[in-house]
């Protein structure tokens, strides 16, 4: 493993505001090889400054920990540097809170068409405020290829103090995320003032009836104002299930399960119920593939390579959390400066 020139460190005040093994400062200094490098740090939220740019031009983006979009691809010109910042989530499991725990401590990976990193430097990130994501596989940290969800790709376009905590996880509905203790058990008493809560469960709730999914949505809702947090509740991106008409005006599309269980009607009611604010990706993703119509869509999802009309693509994913973005700043939620363009 080498070391770049410029120093690759976590702050020497990692060992006076840490509480696992103060005594072992000395071993948090990163290791770095040309594409990936490791900080042996525990838990937490990360601030993370890179310099990017070398003697020739350079293209490079970030990923770290499980696939996750850290940092969006950026191009400097031959010799210059550019600095850029982000906070990053550090738990275990890394990624699907009912996956694998992944590795200990904070994993970055370079990528980008020609990557070159001149320096790095990781600490402890003492204000940062959190989005947590409640979901299910359509909004995880996927483990592996072609598979991403929104979630995944979200933290990429957010600006230093800001940080994704992802606790989506495959196969989960209202009735199970409440259910499962390494699930909303574990997520809530993480929750502090401030901390944006995005809610989007629908996709599993196949058999869960009206009353039960309203009254699960609540109990959510309620549990993050308890801990001073904010709801917000998303309702669920479309199936690729399309009408012959080119129109995704059917039940399967829009997430109305086998009892009649309009999904999104429900999210959109509770709401307006408890003044929740509310992210429409049902909408805003129904426009978004009608628009593209039955060819052009495909690549949203994982059809050519699945024939997967439920499941998005890292290209899909990016798209759809770029949606997201849009709403967090144009209701308020996110303030316009803590958000990257393009």
């Amino acid at each position: 493993m080498r070391r770049f020139s410029v120093a690759v460190l976590v702050a020497a005040a990692v060992g006076s505001v840490l509480t696992a093994a103060p005594a072992r400062a000395a071993e948090t200094f990163a290791n770095c090889t040309a594409s990936a490098c490791h900080f042996d740090v525990p838990p937490g939220s990360y601030d993370v400054k890179v310099v990017l740019g070398g003697d020739a031009a350079s293209s490079t983006s970030i990923a770290g920990e499980t696939r996750r979009a850290l940092l969006p691809e950026t191009s400097v010109p031959a010799g210059e540097r550019i600095a850029r910042s982000f906070t990053v989530d550090v738990r275990t499991p890394e990624g699907e809170p009912t996956g694998a725990e992944g590795t200990p401590g904070l994993d970055l990976r370079l990528e980008g068409a020609a990557p070159a990193l001149a320096g790095i430097k990781v600490t402890p990130a003492r204000h940062a405020r959190r989005i947590f994501l409640v979901g299910d596989s359509t909004v995880c940290d996927q483990p592996g290829d072609p598979y991403s969800g929104w979630g995944q790709q979200l933290p990429q376009y957010l600006r230093k103090g800001l940080s994704v905590a992802n606790h989506a996880d495959s196969g989960e509905s209202t009735v199970s995320y409440l259910a499962d203790a390494r699930l909303w058990a574990t997520v809530r008493p993480l929750i502090r003032r401030g901390d944006l809560v995005l809610i989007q469960l629908a996709h599993n709730d196949k058999t869960t009836d009206e009353a039960t999914y309203r009254a699960n949505l609540e109990t959510l809702v309620a549990g993050v104002r308890e801990k001073g947090g904010e709801p917000v509740l998303v309702t669920p991106i479309v199936r690729r299930w399309f009408n012959s008409d080119g129109t995704l005006n059917n039940g399967t599309a829009l997430l109305v399960n086998g009892l009649g269980v309009d999904h999104p009607a429900v999210i959109r009611s509770v709401a307006a119920a408890r003044d929740v604010p509310l992210i429409d990706l049902t909408a805003k993703t129904k426009a978004l593939v009608e628009s593209l119509g039955v060819e052009g869509s495909k690549a949203l999802y994982l059809y050519d390579e699945k024939r997967d009309n439920t499941h998005t693509s890292v290209h899909g994913a990016t798209v759809y959390a770029s949606l997201v973005r849009e709403e967090l700043v144009s209701r308020h939620l996110v303030p316009q400066g803590q958000v990257r363009v393009g």
